[in-house]
């Protein structure tokens, strides 16, 4: 089936369509600002902006259709004559709901793997290194993009699929009770990665147990003939008696997939890698455990798809880098490096940054600048009283910044003669940290994404 007026129609009964040359559509795309020639965009009605307020911007960019919304046919007079001669136009009573319903008519047409990966921490890693594995493996792999894991972000990533790759990655998260069954209803995984149950989202989500069955209602559309991935050093994962095989990972000697005899020192991480009978001494070049939780989810899955294990192992020497996920970068003007790993944060991720940042040896002072955990919930005083008592592991540490207001309760139970000032905001913080700097600092910036990090790490790296 060709993505066309008739497919549309057929989907959605009421859409109007109108225009000529569909072909001419390659890509779907919500965000004007990144409009490729050749998209559809589609209007979406936002929280704070309205997809039909960026028509103009969207054709100037190269798109050639646009989906808009039935009560807001007005805004195409923002587009000259000669524009909406050349522009196809469907019109829809919900964009929103449209381009899902749309992604889950496209999704069905194939029957090649489709591999759903979720968890609290680790989804956009793992993602892209099993992208990675499968495609040392010689497999056309279509991998989501960015963070894209809402039903949104799904469907722009279900609307890319074609005859043209053999498996599908998509990342999937949630902050709601009953999205995940949503996803899986959208997705229809044939494989499904969990990489662990972490306090995140909890506002929505409620307690770790709560969270871990929303997560595994990843599975919920699975039968006996598909198999997931499961994080096997997790009760709440590895103690659920699925009725679909599972392979489990982690440091366990149960799991099917383990790292054991991890050593993290200096700028990498050593460990022994057993997929299955076989042993492998690996080295991945910086000592964060995460990363190596992350690499055992993709393996896992690797060696379910076919790859072989010279294939895996080309991958884990030279991993992917994601953006925003303990990403090293160099400081301007020769101001030592820094650390990205802002692009969010909960107890379990930033515990995790903080080790791996105490293990790096480093000839200059060692500065910390850790914002806001947000939607913990009611608990978040707390989660973030932790936090303070946790740095005693981290003594190599020079200097802290505090971003925000919760963390104020981590300033309350910081070890004796911590060096720490706190900014309200990311432009705060800009100030302290410039005053800090020299050519042999290093800098570990985390926090969640609401608190807006990535903009002070933009101000400091090219």
């Amino acid at each position: 089936m060709q993505f066309n007026g008739q497919f549309i129609t057929s989907v959605i009964k009421e859409a109007r369509v109108s225009g000529s040359n569909w072909e001419r559509i390659t890509n779907v795309s919500i965000d004007s600002r990144v409009v490729r020639p050749g998209d559809l965009f589609v209007a979406i009605q936002g929280a704070r902006q309205d997809g039909h307020d960026f028509l103009k911007q969207a054709c100037d960019r190269g798109a050639v259709a646009v989906m808009i919304a039935a009560a807001q046919e007005q805004a195409l007079k923002a587009l000259s004559a000669q524009e909406r001669e050349h522009l196809i136009v469907i019109v829809v009573s919900d964009p929103s709901l449209t381009l899902i319903e749309l992604a889950r008519a496209w999704r069905a047409q194939f029957d090649y793997p489709v591999v759903a990966v979720t968890g609290s921490v680790g989804k956009t890693s793992t993602k892209q290194f099993l992208g990675a594995m499968l495609t040392a493996a010689g497999k056309r792999c279509l991998v989501s993009e960015g963070n894209f894991n809402t039903r949104i972000g799904a469907s722009l990533t279900l609307l890319r699929m074609s005859a043209d790759y053999d498996v599908a990655v998509v990342e999937v998260g949630i902050n709601k009770r009953g999205e995940m069954a949503e996803l899986a209803k959208l997705v229809r995984p044939t494989n499904a990665i969990i990489t662990n149950i972490g306090h995140s989202h909890m506002e929505g989500l409620g307690s770790l147990a709560e969270i871990a069955a929303e997560k595994r209602s990843i599975f919920s559309c699975f039968t006996e003939r598909n198999i997931g991935a499961i994080y096997g050093d997790q009760a709440s994962l590895s103690g659920v008696s699925y009725p679909h095989p599972v392979v489990k990972f982690g440091t366990k000697t149960t799991n099917q997939v383990q790292a054991r005899k991890i050593l993290l020192e200096g700028d990498q991480a050593r460990f022994d890698l057993k997929i299955y009978g076989a042993k492998y001494r690996v080295a991945v070049p910086h000592p964060h455990l995460g990363t190596i939780m992350n690499i055992l989810a993709a393996s896992s899955m690797a060696h379910l798809l076919g790859a072989s294990d010279e294939q895996i192992l080309s991958v884990i020497g030279k991993p992917p880098v994601v953006a925003g996920r303990f990403e090293f970068k160099k400081v301007k003007a020769g101001r030592g490096a820094l650390i990205n790993d802002c692009y969010n944060a909960n107890p379990e991720s930033m515990k995790a940054a903080l080790l791996a940042f105490q293990k790096i040896t480093t000839q200059g002072a060692k500065i910390a600048v850790l914002g806001d955990m947000l939607e913990l919930g009611h608990n978040s005083p707390f989660w973030h009283r932790q936090l303070g008592r946790f740095l005693r592991k981290v003594p190599s540490l020079g200097h802290l910044i505090l971003v925000g207001t919760t963390v104020e309760w981590t300033k309350k139970t910081l070890p004796l003669g911590v060096s720490c000032e706190v900014a309200q905001n990311w432009q705060e913080a800009i100030i302290k940290l410039e005053e800090r700097l020299d050519t042999q600092s290093l800098v570990l910036v985390k926090g969640s994404n609401g608190i807006q990090l990535g903009k002070l790490v933009d101000h400091f790296c090219d």
